[in-house]
């Protein structure tokens, strides 16, 4: 149907369109390459989502099972959690050719109801590049990491790097 949006599991064959996104969303220092993509997906293959609109992808979410206070560094691998209690968004973007459609919202969503399905009580992040007032209508609140070592991972995100947290279902 002409118009319509679409949420599905992000494949290998859309890292062209990933990398497309992130170049027109993000700054030079947070652009991660298209083989560190492709790892992390073969890493969390269940938890990466592309949303798209009139056939064309648009957004995408890269997340994976994680361990409540554990963060993933700028440019780091996913350390996907055999025991985990928390899904850890690590990076949605949405192009801007695609602003109001909600495509973030509904990315989110689906992470959500994903993590509620595989028992996980919590969803965390980090926020960067001013984007605390989205996370915040999403339900996150700011917490600081306990742990010295998470708050140095914390520290290799440039400009205000926030960890946020969510209870979910």
């Amino acid at each position: 149907m002409a118009g319509a949006v679409f949420v599905r599991a992000m494949r290998a064959d859309d890292l062209d369109a990933v990398l497309a996104i992130q170049l027109a969303c993000y700054g030079a220092g947070f652009v991660e390459d298209g083989a560190l993509i492709a790892r992390r997906l073969a890493a969390a293959p269940e938890t990466g989502w592309v949303a798209g609109h009139e056939g064309t992808v648009r957004a995408y979410l890269a997340a994976y099972p994680s361990i409540a206070g554990k963060l993933t560094a700028l440019h780091g691998e996913f350390e996907v959690a055999p025991e985990a209690d928390a899904l850890y968004l690590h990076d949605l973007a949405v192009h801007p050719a695609a602003s109001g459609l909600g495509l973030g919202p509904q990315l989110v969503r689906h992470a959500w109801a994903h993590a509620v399905k595989a028992g996980w009580r919590q969803s965390t992040l980090v926020s960067v590049q001013a984007s605390v007032g989205f996370w915040e209508r999403q339900g996150y609140a700011a917490m600081q990491p306990a742990d010295p070592a998470q708050q140095a991972r914390l520290a290799t995100y440039p400009g205000t790097s926030i960890y946020m947290v969510r209870q979910l279902g």
